[in-house]
């Protein structure tokens, strides 16, 4: 959207200056005139013009392109509520069966090699294997189906369809309820996170003692056979708050590692929903935020059906923002140190959360403020490291930090670089890399910032903004990376940005899905 009025000054301290809705103070004191909406919705005309977090700055042709093609779509029969929901059913749908098949007789190529209720429920009713090819172009599709899905309800939604919100959350639980059931697909991680907790159950070091030092290793350990042999001798690279929760999993689990797994999708499922609920109370416009969180079938399909750590890495961040922006007083503060320093007890990007809270305090010069939540927030990531597992903790980081995944151009890079300089050519690009990346990373960052209104909360814009340039730049990047850059765009108003997350998200899903690939027989429930 082009404005032709020279906006207002970002909000202080991250308060919004928007109202219930998204209507926002100066569209109501400025005249605006609306030239195009450039969201990942293209609205019909209402009485009154929609209201966009959109930038005083034309889009360029990349942005004219898509909004010729969303025009299109957004215009089509399919952007319909009934055919929207169908479809994002459908991918969720084509997932969960991938995952029914998944041990029948022998593990699917998206899925590690472990039966949970349903998935054990489905093996003996027959369901039959599927041939890698046909595995992997179902998740292909469901995954499309997934995004066009998520697209569909969003326009529905910008041409006027506004279901009761509580019903849409309680319609997405159930269908969170399901899926928990079913084997995990599209990761191994979480085979990782239950050897972790197993580690940490035998009263060893998990930053120091691998899977594959289980008794018995790679044949003879039922928590070891599950593990991708990726990571069988890669110590946890989670932080402590992480390993208490698998440590809690691994505990109930015991020597049977798919309850073990189904304690922590369960887990995981019940902070992805908690994190809805949030939204759904404190969202100015709670229809779209529980369509762009808690029903959206693309998160559903990373976070829960694959039960990953970053679910509880987004509720602890969206709890932290919105107290945020709800007081100053001493003790808001203390609980949004607290909530960020847990954060990043979890996984080290929570750093990113700490920065979007920073933004606008240092923008206020209120140092007093900054001075005790980044205190604070240090002290309680620092003890939470520290009294547990100690330095070694950040051991793993490190080794970590140096890894790129393919396909990305810092692979193709790395590859080059082998290619006409051998190993040593290779080590120095990769150590270029790690200076490279941040400011990059940083660069497109305020670039994203810019590009939003500047009265939406600024604590909101710039977690929404570092967090999505993170997915987009870091050299190892992974779909469910992007569940801050989610929870917090499903706070803004209607914004370009997020049919661009959607399209980075759902690229990064096509890239990466596959369940380890082990080649050994799966463990599983007793029918």
């Amino acid at each position: 959207m082009t404005l032709l009025v020279e906006p207002p000054p970002r909000d202080r301290a991250g308060k919004s200056a928007s109202a219930p809705g998204g209507s926002s103070s100066a569209e109501a004191a400025s005249p605006v005139e609306v030239i195009e909406p450039t969201e990942l919705a293209e609205p019909t005309e209402l009485a009154e013009p929609p209201k966009l977090a959109e930038p005083p700055i034309p889009g360029g042709h990349v942005e004219a392109v898509m909004g010729v093609l969303i025009r299109v779509l957004s215009h089509s029969p399919l952007a319909r509520p009934l055919p929207a929901v169908i479809l994002s059913a459908l991918g969720l749908g084509g997932v969960a069966f991938v995952g029914l098949c998944a041990t029948a007789p022998q593990q699917s190529v998206a899925t590690p090699p472990v039966l949970l209720p349903l998935t054990s429920v489905a093996r003996d009713l027959g369901t039959p294997h599927l041939p890698d090819i046909v595995a992997d172009t179902t998740m292909y599709v469901s995954i499309a189906l997934c995004c066009l899905g998520l697209a569909m309800m969003l326009w529905a939604n910008s041409r006027g369809w506004s279901p009761n919100p509580r019903r849409v959350f309680l319609a997405a639980a159930a269908a969170v309820a399901v899926v928990v059931n079913i084997t995990p697909v599209g990761s191994s991680d979480i085979a990782s996170y239950a050897a972790y907790g197993r580690i940490a159950a035998l009263g060893h070091n998990p930053y120091t003692y691998t899977p594959i030092q289980l008794p018995g290793g790679r044949a003879g350990n039922p928590y070891t056979e599950i593990v991708s042999h990726f990571w069988t001798s890669t110590a946890s690279v989670y932080g402590p708050v992480a390993t208490w929760t698998q440590l809690l999993a691994a505990e109930v689990g015991g020597a049977k590692p798919w309850l073990t797994i189904w304690v922590l999708m369960m887990m995981m499922a019940a902070a992805f929903l908690a994190a809805g609920y949030i939204l759904l109370r404190t969202a100015a416009n709670p229809v779209r935020a529980v369509l762009l969180w808690v029903a959206n079938p693309l998160l559903i399909v990373e976070l829960v059906m694959g039960g990953h750590l970053d679910a509880l890495v987004a509720l602890f961040a969206i709890a932290a923002i919105v107290l945020s922006r709800q007081g100053t007083r001493l003790r808001h503060d203390i609980a949004v140190a607290l909530l960020v320093g847990v954060a990043g007890g979890i996984k080290i990007n929570a750093a990113f959360v700490a920065l979007g809270i920073a933004i606008p305090l240092l923008h206020d010069r209120d140092w007093a403020r900054l001075a005790r939540i980044g205190v604070i927030a240090g002290l309680t990531t620092f003890g939470l490291y520290y009294f547990s597992y100690g330095t070694s903790a950040l051991g793993p980081l490190a080794s970590a930090s140096k890894m790129v995944i393919s396909p990305t151009i810092w692979r193709w890079i790395q590859e080059l670089a082998l290619l006409w300089g051998g190993k040593g050519a290779e080590h120095a690009v990769t150590t270029v890399f790690g200076f490279a990346w941040p400011p990059l990373m940083l660069a497109l960052a305020w670039y994203l910032y810019k590009r939003l209104s500047p009265d939406v909360p600024t604590v909101v814009a710039a977690t929404c903004a570092l967090t999505f340039a993170w997915v987009l730049v870091a050299p190892w990047s992974l779909p469910w990376y992007s569940a801050v850059a989610w929870v917090t765009v499903a706070l803004l108003p209607r914004n370009s940005l997020t049919r661009w997350l959607t399209l980075a998200t759902g690229t990064l899903s096509l890239l990466h899905f596959n369940g380890g690939q082990p080649t050994h027989v799966q463990v599983g429930p007793v029918p």
